[in-house]
């Protein structure tokens, strides 16, 4: 069990971890099932329909791993990397910047925000103490 300097502080890391994760479990199951909306909106954005699946099983198993306290960290790297591709795609589609670039940003906050709530060892070390 990690410690936290409070139950408040607990709580809320759990419930921005939950927004991130609930968000995550959505986008990557309904890449498996590729409804007819799922794969228009990811050929718009230039991959091929046969990404889809692999995209969603790499969404679904970083947000796992997150999902688990015991590998919360790994999965908050991995998730971060798939954010960065996420930027990195909208960025070469001009998206807009606040709706549609800086949403995996936000995304990254909740599960890098919620875990550094939820756990003592993130938090000394992001900030370097021993």
């Amino acid at each position: 069990m990690t410690k936290t300097s409070s139950k408040g502080g607990l709580w809320t890391g759990r419930v921005m971890s939950g927004i991130a994760i609930l968000f995550m479990l959505l986008d990557s199951i309904m890449k498996l099932f590729k409804p007819a909306f799922v794969v228009d909106s990811t050929v718009s954005l230039g991959f091929q329909e046969h990404h889809i699946y692999l995209i969603g099983i790499l969404g679904l198993l970083s947000t796992l791993l997150y999902a688990l306290p015991r590998t919360a960290i790994i999965g908050a790297m991995l998730l971060t990397g798939y954010f960065g591709g996420v930027i990195a795609t909208q960025v070469r589609l001009d998206a807009p910047l606040f709706s549609t670039i800086l949403f995996p940003v936000y995304l990254a906050v909740l599960v890098w925000g919620g875990l550094w709530l939820r756990n003592e060892q993130v938090r000394k070390f992001l900030l370097l103490q021993k």
